[in-house]
């Protein structure tokens, strides 16, 4: 889905018949400047979609950024500042904010994983949990703060998780199964044991996924196969862990949290 489409579609969600606080102040002739304002500190993601918000509602709104995605803000930092029609601005507040504000947390969160990555070769990457239909803007603020994306459909790589290899009848017949198709696509399998991780490298796999193994067994698992094929650690992934797990030798560390237990950056607009 187009960007442009998803924001019509949230204006539409949230103006819907009309604005009736608005209208009902007679606001028409008004015109003001807002100023769109960080409450807390973090890495700004979504400000380029906020600024579309707002030339959705009323092109002839002027938006200044102040602050450009990537870019770290503290409490009381200015993001832009938006000039023209007092009720255009307020009828596209809510939806500009609320795009801003998910997206910065998602680059805020992924910028504090990325630093305590900080002297491994990991790299952290993101996953499918993300919110229907916002995909593409949440995955973009995972690159903002410094993340990689891993595969954004079912249609850009093969991975083999634990019900795909429950209905081919096992790894090996699994691996084999779409190696008939002689496919371009890198195959990935997730694995949960040192024996199936044995399985997969056999069967020809070019990613592991080592799902919830603890930190011995990823270890052992990095001794014997690090130089041979990718490995990627995934589950139970945390700020707390996620240090001890890239100093195990994996080469990727995929996080849902990213996507679906981020916090959104308290960001405020005031007149």
């Amino acid at each position: 889905m187009r960007i442009a489409d998803i924001i019509n579609l949230a204006l539409a969600e949230d103006i819907g018949t009309g604005d009736l606080t608005t209208i009902y102040l007679d606001l028409e002739a008004a015109h003001t400047s807002a100023y769109m304002i960080a409450k807390a500190p973090g890495i700004i993601a979504g400000s380029e979609i906020a600024r579309k918000v707002f030339k959705t509602v009323d092109p002839e709104l002027k938006v200044t950024l102040y602050r450009k995605d990537g870019d770290s803000v503290q409490p009381k930092d200015e993001i832009m500042k938006i000039e023209g029609k007092a009720a255009s601005i307020l009828q596209g507040e809510r939806v500009a904010l609320n795009f801003i504000q998910r997206l910065s947390g998602i680059a805020t969160k992924t910028h504090e994983l990325v630093q305590l990555l900080a002297g491994s070769n990991a790299r952290l990457l993101d996953t499918r949990k993300t919110t229907p239909l916002l995909r593409e803007l949440e995955k973009y603020a995972v690159r903002v703060g410094g993340g990689f994306n891993h595969r954004f459909g079912l249609y850009d790589m093969i991975l083999l998780k634990e019900n795909h290899i429950r209905a081919a009848g096992g790894i090996a017949e699994a691996v084999r199964r779409v190696k008939l198709h002689n496919t371009s696509y890198k195959i990935e399998c997730e694995v949960t044991t040192p024996e199936e991780l044995d399985e997969a490298v056999k069967a020809g796999v070019d990613r592991v996924m080592l799902d919830n193994m603890s930190i011995p067994k990823m270890k052992a698992a990095a001794r014997k196969y690090a130089k041979k094929i990718e490995l990627e650690a995934s589950g139970g992934v945390t700020e707390k862990t996620i240090s001890a797990i890239a100093a195990t030798g994996v080469h990727f560390i995929s996080v849902g949290a990213l996507t679906h237990s981020y916090k959104s950056l308290d960001i405020s607009l005031l007149f």
